[in-house]
């Protein structure tokens, strides 16, 4: 039986993260690197290897007989990508290369531009408008060219925004705050303009099932369905219904606001370029996906919520309301 190691780059960032529970869970042997591994070997045993995903030793030496490599790793602060992005990839390809290992990479709806929209299947055009869609597909170029040579397979699996446990710098943590129940819920979107989001445990445990899956082609892209909401308002009413209060207040993202800060703020530069992601609807089709494993794992949208909210401190167990409670206080009025 071949042994199942694997190298998670990005293992503590959320989706790096959950795939490594993942892995770990189905009795993997789970290796992460860290440039500080001092703080984090704690963190669920995993073998945690000093290094940089920036310099090609470092992976090398950590990705030695692995069977696969988990490249989750992404610039800090969402910046630098023409400068980060493509050396980190190519030193993944690297490594694969030297163990014969198959790369799974977090796919993004970067790639795609308007001449794909609105709903994208795996071979939708990708002719992106961005810098960042710009250098994600290269990197795709990139590992196809590597799994064509037979030196390695390839998986990516695109999904939503992400939301869940320990999903960090996303765009739910804009939606809401860390560390404090919410007394508004701040909404991106335009009003009637669908969105699509993913939980970070159903994503994490798609990818390790295609990954166990025999027959895939050396260069496999997969898209999930995960969370539609079709018109802005379905995760904004869970949001509620797990808060147990309908009159939340739901205000919309100042994005003029940024606009006006992000000459001197690059954090809001970056987030400015994928505006366009919130003003159209964009939704991933997972026909394929389904065609492989049957369905697609699918946590119901209110426990998915409710476990995002209390790992975010928003919420103690104790303030969780069920649906049917919720409903009642709407209707009766005590829930305002």
């Amino acid at each position: 039986m071949e042994r199942k190691v694997a190298l998670v780059l990005g293992a503590t960032g959320g989706i790096g993260n959950a795939v490594a529970r993942v892995l770990a869970s189905r009795g993997w042997e789970v290796r992460a690197l860290h440039r500080n591994p001092e703080g984090v070997t704690a963190r669920h045993g995993f073998d945690w290897r000093q290094g940089d995903a920036m310099i090609a030793s470092d992976v090398a030496a950590a990705a030695e007989g692995v069977s696969l490599i988990v490249h989750a790793v992404n610039p800090p602060g969402y910046r630098n990508w023409g400068t980060l992005v493509l050396p980190m990839i190519d030193n993944t390809i690297a490594a694969a290369r030297a163990n014969g290992a198959t790369i799974l990479l977090p796919g993004t709806v970067y790639n795609y531009g308007p001449d794909a929209f609105p709903t994208l299947t795996e071979d939708a055009p990708q002719h992106p408008r961005t810098r960042k869609g710009a250098i994600r597909v290269a990197m795709e170029q990139r590992l196809r060219a590597f799994a064509e040579t037979g030196a390695g397979r390839v998986l990516i699996v695109r999904a939503g925004d992400y939301f869940g446990p320990d999903a960090a710098n996303t765009w739910f943590s804009q939606v809401v705050a860390e560390g404090k129940r919410p007394t508004a819920i701040t909404y991106p979107g335009r009003r009637g303009v669908g969105h699509q989001w993913a939980y970070l445990p159903d994503v994490a445990e798609t990818m390790i099932r295609l990954i166990e899956t025999d027959g895939l082609d050396a260069f496999a892209t997969f898209h999930m369905e995960g969370i539609w909401d079709p018109d802005g308002t379905r995760m904004v009413d869970a949001l509620c219904r797990v808060l147990g209060d309908p009159a939340v207040p739901v205000r919309r993202t100042p994005w003029w606001m940024m606009r006006l800060a992000s000459p001197f703020v690059p954090m809001l530069r970056e987030v400015m370029e994928m505006k366009y992601l919130w003003d159209q609807p964009v939704r991933l089709m997972n026909a394929k996906l389904t065609a492989v494993l049957g369905s697609e794992p699918n946590t119901p949208l209110d426990r998915a919520v409710r476990q995002t909210l209390t790992a975010m401190r928003c919420l103690a167990p104790a303030q969780v309301v069920d649906a049917g409670n919720m409903a009642l206080a709407a209707a009766t009025g005590m829930g305002r």
